[in-house]
Formats: structure tokens, sequence, C-alpha cells
């Protein structure tokens, strides 16, 4: 009666009030004639009058910058998962992706796409929102440099960071003295473009290289100690020496210049003894509390943005704020991530690759259209490598560092990634490089960025080493061996339990190794140890609980679902566990939408889909990341779904297929390590029809006759169900049971689904 008695006030209210609204527009169009109001003629027919009002839409600046936006993030990722598969940093597919819709590609093939798409009156837009994107970006970057770091080996790291600084400067002021002439603007001086190819030939890409040194785990290592703390103690210099070459250029002389440099030292020390400890308090006072409030994020984000814009109106640059309001930020790792968090994600994803498009938009490859061109172009690259390389290489090793080791940091340092895109277009803009001279030096960064890679696969190889990485553990003994791979520390206990259920009574025949893995762009140097510590110490904990002894393996990495396989595959694993994450949308007309969608977003689905390896999965809830270690791994795979797992000792296992015999070795397993209550429910009558299944099933049954029991009913009892702690099933009766037998799954517990 309610109900109904709602659903007549609804439409009384409704009802009447909408014909309340009808009258009084009625009502309201007799006034027109007293304002003398003459009705629009429709000349060209209403749908005329559509098609126009919706051509005026869809060329409103606002418009055209959203759909800049959507081309650039869906190119940009596209261009960055390309390189990512090739084994190159995926800045080097975004700064291509900014090539390719540029005047070099897009430009060049389709002009009239890229004048609607890019029209020059749009371009400011696009370049004040990417400056903001630098500008969050550059604060991300000095949050992570580790000042504690650079005291701890301030010696060795100042010593190769100002010699990898120095020497390519020197060279790159000598090849502008042979460059000038050619190349210059005409109303350019020599000093400010000579500093100007210094600094571009001296910049090292901070982010690109820590990335590098976590991907190929070396982080932990003396090396990568080094090579991380020289790279920090290079970028603050550059920055310096940066703001210093801005004020020059921008004062015109050296000694006008000097009253712009004063003001930056004062802007500097303000920084580090003023604003500094007022942060350090704040932090110290917020520190211990579970989230920040907002007039708390407000403060930071406001003396951002004031810091920013003094040192522009100082005439250093905004950026150089932003980085140096990173750099004094509390020395607290959850202060540092938290705004990592709110601020990382809008700048890398959405405004980043702004910066890159805009600066695609700038570069014109057909303007080096001449062998002679080439030829420069080639000198410079030659010149940057030979600075940076050699000038870092020479010092690691004066400094008492082996061959290997100085090559490999001369590597490194060469790697110039955004860092030199920065430069450049800060000098584009201040008008000391021309456009040739721009795009030569983008091309210049492109190489010395992709070739860090394949050089330290070929110094490893000269020197017939490798670099050391936690993941690549070699099997020395013949245990049998359970590599768990965990997400989150809840799935990494429940697969640790399940781990333990197989091995408990053979610790010294078996072996369990805890791994987790987190992409290279969300990890930063600076906290590095203390989120591998924070992640392993509830699996430790748990261990410690089972007496159960693992070994522990961290990593960051471009491809999470690669490495695992790659790690099962190559570590003489005899079986690997995972744990499956499941979408909250799975079977409704939504999560096929977005199941679409994820194929037009992920290339690696897309490509399945197209070659037919995505079939075998498509009835399944296997979330993109599981489907992907499914497709890659040869090794024996537990798939666990887990509905807090607890304890494993009551377990059924249903048979759908003959096939399913070799879960029965794992039934052995946990009833001899566990003492498990083992139920086998024959779903098809399979044990009358394979002697095989049998003969396995009679065996068990004779070794441990208190522990298995077979049913042969189909249908399951809810309160059965209720007590079971967990189910053992094959893949593909896994499959069978989602097409038949659905209604199990409202009433099972955790599931452990096998790839045999």
């Amino acid at each position: 009666m309610k109900n109904n008695r709602n659903t007549i006030f609804y439409f009384v209210i409704t009802g009447g009030f909408t014909a309340l609204i009808y009258w009084i527009l009625q009502k309201g169009k007799s006034l027109e004639i007293g304002k003398n109001y003459i009705r629009p003629v429709i000349e060209k027919g209403h749908w005329n009058d559509f098609v126009e009002s919706l051509s005026l839409n869809l060329h409103h600046p606002l418009a055209i910058l959203l759909a800049q936006i959507i081309t650039i993030i869906v190119v940009a990722r596209f261009c960055g998962w390309v390189f990512r598969k090739i084994g190159q940093p995926s800045v080097i597919g975004e700064i291509i992706a900014g090539i390719v819709l540029g005047p070099s590609l897009l430009g060049y093939y389709f002009p009239e796409y890229s004048l609607v798409l890019f029209p020059a009156e749009s371009l400011g837009n696009l370049q004040f929102l990417s400056q903001i994107g630098l500008i969050l970006f550059m604060f991300v970057i000095g949050m992570e440099l580790d000042l504690k770091v650079l005291k701890n080996r301030a010696k060795e790291a100042v010593v190769i960071s100002h010699a990898s600084i120095v020497f390519p400067f020197a060279l790159g002021i000598g090849l502008a003295y042979f460059v000038y002439f050619r190349f210059a603007p005409v109303d350019v001086a020599f000093l400010p473009f000579a500093l100007f190819m210094g600094i571009s030939m001296s910049i090292t890409a901070f982010p690109v290289l820590a990335r590098i040194v976590q991907e190929r785990g070396i982080h932990k290592t003396k090396l990568g100690a080094i090579v991380i703390t020289c790279a920090a103690a290079d970028d603050i210099t550059a920055w310096c020496i940066l703001a210093a070459v801005i004020a020059i250029v921008k004062a015109g002389t050296v000694v006008s210049s000097l009253y712009v440099i004063a003001l930056a030292i004062l802007y500097v020390l303000t920084m580090i003894f003023v604003v500094k400890p007022f942060l350090k308090k704040i932090g110290e006072l917020y520190g211990t509390k579970d989230a920040l409030n907002k007039p708390i994020v407000a403060i930071f984000f406001l003396t951002l943005i004031i810091s920013s814009y003094t040192t522009e109106i100082i005439g250093i640059h905004a950026l150089f704020g932003a980085f140096m309001t990173g750099v004094i930020m509390p020395d607290i790792t959850k202060f540092r991530n938290l705004f990592i968090e709110k601020v990382e994600d809008v700048s890398v994803i959405l405004l980043l690759p702004l910066f890159f498009v805009y600066t695609g938009l700038r570069t014109e490859i057909g303007l080096i259209n001449d062998p002679f061109l080439w030829r420069v172009t080639g000198w410079i690259i030659l010149v940057a490598v030979i600075g940076k390389f050699l000038g870092s290489a020479l010092a690691a090793k004066f400094v008492g560092q082996n061959w290997r080791d100085s090559l490999t940091i001369g590597a490194l340092m060469n790697t110039r990634g955004l860092m030199e895109l920065v430069v450049l277009n800060i000098g584009l803009d201040l008008k000391v490089l021309s456009p040739e001279v721009f795009t030569m030096m983008v091309i210049m960064a492109l190489v010395t960025t992709s070739m860090t890679g394949p050089a330290l696969n070929f110094i490893n190889f000269i020197f017939k080493t490798k670099d050391v990485s936690p993941v690549e553990e070699v099997a020395t003994d013949r245990k049998y061996r359970i590599l768990l791979s965990f997400g989150n520390n809840e799935k990494g206990k429940s697969l640790l339990r399940l781990a333990n259920s197989l091995v408990k009574k053979q610790k010294d025949k078996t072996s369990v190794t805890a791994m987790h893995l987190t992409l290279s762009d969300e990890m930063h140097a600076y906290n590095l140890e203390q989120y591998e510590k924070d992640k392993f110490l509830p699996i430790l904990a748990e261990s410690k609980s089972l007496k159960q002894e693992i070994t522990t393996l961290f990593q960051a990495t471009v491809d999470i679902e690669s490495n695992i396989a790659e790690v099962a595959n190559n570590g003489e694993y005899d079986l690997l566990l995972v744990g499956l994450g499941k979408s909250i949308f799975e079977g409704s007309l939504l999560g096929k939408v977005l199941g679409f969608t994820t194929r037009i977003m992920n290339p690696d689905r897309l490509i399945d889909k197209f070659t037919g390896k995505e079939g075998l999965f498509e009835n399944s809830p296997f979330d993109e990341r599981t489907r992907q270690i499914i497709a890659k791994t040869k090794k024996p795979l537990g798939i666990l779904i887990d509905k807090d797992l607890r304890k494993v000792e009551q377990v059924i296992i249903p048979i759908f297929r003959a096939e399913d015999t070799f879960l029965l070795d794992y039934a052995q397993k946990m009833i001899y390590n566990n003492g498990s209550q083992i139920m086998i429910l024959d779903v098809n009558e399979n044990l009358n029809n394979n002697f095989v299944l049998k003969s396995a099933l009679n065996s068990l049954e004779q070794k441990y006759p208190q522990n298995v029991t077979l049913i042969n009913n189909r249908i399951i009892r809810k309160d059965f169900l209720a007590k079971l702690d967990l189910m053992i099933i094959s893949v593909d009766s896994w499959k069978i049971l989602l097409d038949k037998y659905s209604i199990w799954l409202r009433r099972v517990p955790s599931v452990l689904i096998f790839k045999h």
C-alpha cells in the first residue's frame, strides 16, 4: 500500500508541476508582443540549422581541446606500450607519439586532418596545459630525490656527476662554435646559444634512469646506489646551471644577469631556511594521521604555485620553482607518497602527453632534408654520447670503480629522455635555438635514451656478467619449489597458507618463494627499500606463525604479467600460485562494454582476440592480469579465488573430465602434509569410464582411507558447501562449471583453479 501511495504522489507532483510549467510558458508568449520581439525565420531548414550548430560546437575551442586530449592520450599510451614491448622506456614511445601527431608525419601526409585537430589558434591552450603538467611533474621529480643518499655517498657522486656535466658542457660549447654561424637564429648572440648547447648536452633524465635501475634489479647493489646518487646530484646541479643560463639569456649580458642570479640565490636560501622548516613542522604534526585534510593539502599546493610563480617572475623559469618545492618537501615517506599519488596520475597520464605532442608539433623532421644536415645531426649525437658517456665512465674509473661498473654508469648517465625535451623547449621559447637545431637535438635525445638498454646489454656481454637481479634465482637442488606472486597482503597471506598446506611436513625437500612485483612507473627511488619492507612485513609475519621459511623476491618492472611468467618459466619452479582479481561488472551489460573498451585500450588483448588465443578464456571471470599470466606461463599454475582462506582442512575436488586426474597429486600432498579431508565429486561418472582415473583414486583411498570420501550426488547442499575451506578444480572444468553449474558459484568456498 505504501509503494502505491508513493507512486500516486510521484505522478501527481511531477504531472501537476509539468502542466503548470507548460501553462506559464504559453502565457509568457503573449509578453513578446509588447517587447516587439521578432521570431527568427528559418531559411535553411531545421536539419541544416542543426548541422550548422553541430559544426560550430565541433570547432569550439573547448571541443577542440578535448578532442586533442583524447587523441593524444590514446596515441601516447599505444606508442608507450609498443616501446615497452621492445624493451625501451615508455617515455621514448610517448615522445615518438608527439612526433607522429606533429608536422613530421600526420601534418605531412594528412595536412587537412592535422589542421582540423591542431589548428594554430589552439596551440596556446595546449601549451599552457602542458606547462601545468610539467610543473606538477617537476614537483614529483623533486620529491623523488633522496637527499640522505647524497649525504652518504657525496664524494664519489659529486666527482662523477660534475665530471658528467663539465665534460659534455665544454664539448657542447665547442660544437656551438662550429654550428653557430650556420644554424643560430639571426638575432641571437653566441653566448646564450653556446650556453644552451652546453646545458643540452649535459642533462641526465633522473626519472628514466631510476626506472631502468629498478627494472634491471640493480637498485640494491652498490652500483645501483652510486648511479642513483650520481643522477640525483646531476639533476640538482644541472637545474641550477639551467636557471643561471636562463637568467643570462633573459638579462642579455652576464653582468646584468648577476641581479637575477642574486635574486635566485635569495629565493633558494628562503626556501631552504624559511619554507622548509615550516613545511617540516606541518609534516611532523600531521604525518601520523591516516589522511591529510584539505587545508593542509592546500598549504602545500599553494607553496608549489607561489614558488613556481616566484621563479617565473625572477626570470629562472617556473619549473625550477616546482622542482625546488619538491626537494624541500618533508622527509616523511608517507607524506611524499600521498602527494605523489595525488599529483602523478594527473600529470603523467593526462597532462604530460600534451607536452610530448606539443614538442612533436614543434619538431619538423622534414627540416632535416639534406645529407649535410643529417651529418650535423650525427655529429651532435656523437658529441653528446662522447661527452656524457665517456665523461661519466672515466670519472667513475678514476674514483675506483672497475671498467664494467664505470661503463655501466656512463651508459646510464647518458640517458636524457624527458628532461632534455624540457631544456630544448625552453631554448626554443626563448628563441635561442632555431627550429632546425631544435629538431636535431630532439633526435639526439631519442637516440641517446633508446641506446641505454642495448648499451647495458652489450657491456654485460663483453664482460660476460649479468646484472644481479633478485628474480634470477637459480635452483641448486631438486627440491619441490613453489613460487607465489601476490599483489596485496591479504591475498599474499592466503597464498602462503595454501603453499604451506602442500609442503608443511617436507620442509627439507621443499622451498617457498614469495614474490611481489610493482610497475616501475609507480615506484620511486627515494622510498624503494621502505616500500619493499612494508609489502613483505605481513607476509613474513604470517610465515613465522606458520613456521614456514620463505625467500622473498621484489622488483620493479614495466610488464608485471610477463615478468611473473618469465620468473616461473626460468626459475625451475614446480608450481606458480597467483591470486585472481574479479571484475565487479562481470556478466553485466556494462561489463561487456568495458570488456570491449579494454580490448581497444589494451593492445595485448586486442592481439589475442585476432589470433584466437582469447577464446579459451572468454567465458571465465579471469581478470586481465590473470588471463595474461595463464597465456604466458609454461609451468603448473594455481589461481586462487580467495574468500578469506584461513585453513585448508575440508577440500572438495569436482571431477568433470578424465583429464582431471592430475588434481589427485595435489590432493595427496595436502593429505600428507596438512591432514586435509578430501572429498572427490564424480560429476559425470568418469570413474566408471576411465581406468587411469579410477586407478589413481583407488591408490589414494588405499593409502589414506580416513582422508578420502567419494561423492556421486550432483546436488550439493548449501550447508555442506558452507563447511568447506577450498575447492580444487582444473581450468577446463572451471569453464564447464561456469557454463552448466553456475548456481554453485554463489556458495562455493575459496577456489584453487589449476592449469596443468
